[in-house]
């Protein structure tokens, strides 16, 4: 089995230091898996994604809205609510985020398991950008599933410490797409939407109660749902020393996680497209290092019989 990452350089471009999104984080990433060995590995194919067209935006979000992202929105409010200062810069940078979704998809549906080195963009909504999310990635790509690859049966496993509210909405009346979210009952978003599945955790979390949920979760679901994909966001910000987190995993807790949800999916045969989700630290190389565990697990996936 070969896995399939994906990366594009151009997920990261010149950012205030001091802004509370670590968008250098990218590209420690990137170094951090060559420093794990995974440019040397026989197994690795990594593929530079492209930019979507506008037919596969419009499949997730409004004209109206696709053109205030592309122009740039002059209310405040909708800026304070994307968290981001618009830019040119800005805007190719996520078109690059979201094509390696995509690229992620396609190269899942081949192999059955491909992860993106970005993405996890749950909270932008058809209409409006929130919590750093300006376009919704996952929902960019399961319409992608849908419309081109004729998926019926999709799940969206959603395990960032932030409710994956953008993604309910979108879905909601949907019966082709399951959503899924395990995350901070007390943490962002604050008034949260109805994803099909929501299991809302307490602060301080560890490692033994969020594995149980998992043991208990995760099998059932996909047993009941039996989808034919599985969309993966697998959130770093539950680890305990992330800013915005307010869980208590380690380092440890998170490839457990990863590698827990992507074994139950290979063992049933479900293709996976994996994204890396939140992740808050002004420590680049500990935050490179909890997100990595997701290609960790997944590497050590192709090991196991």
């Amino acid at each position: 089995m070969r896995l399939p990452l994906i990366h594009h350089p151009g997920y990261t471009f010149d950012w205030p230091e001091r802004h509370p999104f670590p968008m250098a984080k990218f590209p420690a990433l990137r170094e951090q898996l060559s420093t794990l060995g995974f440019d040397n590995d026989p197994r690795i194919d990594w593929i530079a994604p492209t930019p979507p067209s506008s037919t596969q935006l419009l499949r997730a979000h409004t004209p109206e809205y696709l053109q205030t992202f592309y122009l740039g929105d002059s209310d405040p409010k909708a800026r304070k609510r994307s968290g981001f200062p618009w830019s040119p810069a800005l805007v190719e940078r996520t078109l690059l985020e979201v094509g390696g979704t995509l690229a992620t998809l396609t190269a899942a549906l081949e192999t059955g398991l491909a992860c993106n080195t970005a993405g996890g963009t749950h909270h932008a909504y058809p209409d409006a950008a929130s919590g750093y999310c300006l376009l919704n990635d996952l929902a960019v790509a399961a319409h992608e599933a849908m419309t081109v690859h004729g998926i019926n049966n999709l799940l969206i496993i959603d395990c960032d410490v932030h409710q994956g509210d953008g993604t309910a909405y979108v879905f909601r009346h949907d019966p082709r797409v399951f959503t899924c979210s395990i995350h901070g009952v007390d943490n962002f978003p604050f008034t949260k939407r109805h994803s099909d599945r929501d299991i809302a955790l307490p602060r301080g979390t560890d490692d033994a109660a969020y594995q149980n949920v998992l043991a208990r979760e995760i099998p059932a679901l996909l047993d009941q749902r039996r989808p034919a994909l599985v969309l993966y966001d697998a959130g770093a910000d539950v680890h305990a020393n992330d800013r915005l987190g307010h869980f208590e995993l380690s380092l440890e807790g998170l490839y457990r996680r990863d590698l827990f949800v992507l074994k139950q999916c290979r063992q049933r045969d479900i293709p996976v497209a994996a994204v890396i989700g939140g992740g808050y630290d002004r420590d680049l190389t500990a935050l490179a290092e909890r997100h990595a565990q997701l290609f960790l697990a997944a590497r050590d996936l192709l090991c196991q019989p």
